[in-house]
């Protein structure tokens, strides 16, 4: 691989295909029962203990505000992990209708994503690049990845107790 292409791992979601970073993936598992949280946002499905590591597990239809759909035998658990090792490491784990495909993507086929305004939260879309006659929505890892965000809605979704 070149500096002038990276490869992307995709997935699809609600018919659209989305990529990560391939760098950033640790591994694709398929769906299976987690360890729900109370008092945590619905798309935060809960965790996982993987290898000795935490994971929280985000669905992503959830997440991105589309229709929720069943899991099925094509559902996958992608994780991905920011760096670091051991304790100092985090990961994330992205329930996705399905993976596509692994591409190396040029950088002059990635352009900057539109400016969508306040109609779509487009704060996870880093860019979107052409490939084979399509367009990809390449996802920012760091903000994926990002705790603070992810949790930051916790405390926000909690019911405020009524006054007696």
């Amino acid at each position: 691989m070149s500096d002038s292409s990276a490869e992307y791992l995709t997935f699809l979601l609600g018919g659209e295909e989305f990529g990560v970073d391939i760098l950033r993936v640790q591994e694709i598992m398929g769906w299976s029962p987690v360890t729900e949280i109370p008092g945590t946002p619905e798309y935060l499905k809960g965790v996982i203990n993987l290898r000795g590591l935490i994971v929280p597990i985000v669905d992503m239809r959830q997440r991105f505000g589309l229709e929720t759909a069943q899991y099925s035998e094509t559902t996958v658990v992608i994780v991905l992990r920011a760096g670091g090792t051991g304790d100092d490491s985090l990961a994330v784990g992205l329930v996705v209708d399905a993976v596509s495909e692994v591409y190396k993507v040029e950088h002059r086929d990635v352009k900057k994503a539109p400016d969508f305004g306040a109609a779509i939260d487009s704060r996870f879309i880093i860019s979107m690049a052409a490939v084979d006659e399509k367009l990809i929505i390449l996802l920012d890892t760091q903000k994926l990845l990002n705790v603070n965000d992810l949790y930051s809605v916790v405390s926000q979704a909690k019911p405020v107790a009524a006054q007696a």
